[in-house]
């Protein structure tokens, strides 16, 4: 197990060969890797690095706009600066279970909402799901996050030939129901992806701010015989979320 750096221990070595800039990026990193600055700490602040170091305070912000830059450290005026949570990220190959993809990253994502309700379908979602206008939809809505912090909604519409009660245990992973209960396959999906700013109803949910960035999905799952079972709205938190895709290069024959 690696030792704590002291604050008060710290030390650059003036007549070294390293920049003092570098020295003391060398240093935060060290701390940065400490688990209470991990765990939200507050860094110290730059006159007190600058008074413990014996440097010059510009000295110590290069340093940190370095790390800033890296998207390493937050700095927020009139609070400070601490450790920016890491980025989690999901793939458009890895759309069949996002609780268990978060899991498999070693984050145990939780329920915070469950909601389901009957519509009257309206005309995107009749479209979308190949039904009459006014067809009774079954509608859910998950809140899924970690402990403390929702960080995103899913919003889902189903094919009435599914046959979805609304009495299903929804707290389990939803294809699973589909495949098990109602021997509906889905098998592939077709993805809309945008940025978006949150409106009202969006930053009360994930307990943001109106305008603040969303990473939208929009999605059709389709099952094994390429009939559409769900229409899909997925909102993520855009400072803890990104997309990542992976392009092959085809054989070429």
């Amino acid at each position: 197990m690696t030792k704590n750096i002291l604050i008060n221990q710290l030390k650059v070595d003036p007549k070294s060969n390293i920049p003092l800039h570098k020295q003391v990026e060398t240093l935060i990193r060290k701390l940065i890797s400490q688990r209470e600055f991990r765990e939200g700490k507050l860094l110290p602040k730059e006159v007190d690095l600058s008074r413990i170091l014996g440097i010059s305070r510009n000295t110590i912000r290069q340093a940190t706009n370095k790390l800033v830059h890296e998207k390493l450290l937050i700095r927020t005026k009139g609070v400070g600066t601490k450790v920016a949570p890491p980025m989690m990220s999901t793939g458009l190959e890895n759309w069949y279970s996002f609780s268990q993809e978060m899991h498999a990253r070693g984050l145990e994502f939780l329920n915070h909402e469950i909601e389901i309700s009957w519509i009257e379908s309206n005309a995107d979602i009749s479209s979308q799901l190949g039904i009459e206008m006014g067809s009774k939809v079954l509608k859910l809505n998950r809140l899924k996050g970690l402990k403390n912090k929702p960080m995103v909604l899913f919003i889902s519409y189903f094919h009435p030939r599914i046959g979805l009660t609304g009495s299903e245990d929804f707290t389990l992973n939803l294809y699973d129901i589909l495949e098990n209960e109602y021997q509906t396959v889905p098998a592939n999906s077709k993805e809309e992806i945008s940025a978006i700013l949150a409106n009202q109803e969006l930053a009360q949910k994930l307990r943001i701010r109106v305008k603040d960035p969303i990473l939208f999905r929009k999605r059709l799952v389709f099952d094994d015989v390429n009939r559409v079972i769900e229409y899909n709205f997925c909102y993520y938190l855009a400072n803890d979320f990104k997309y990542e895709i992976t392009i092959k290069k085809p054989n070429r024959y």
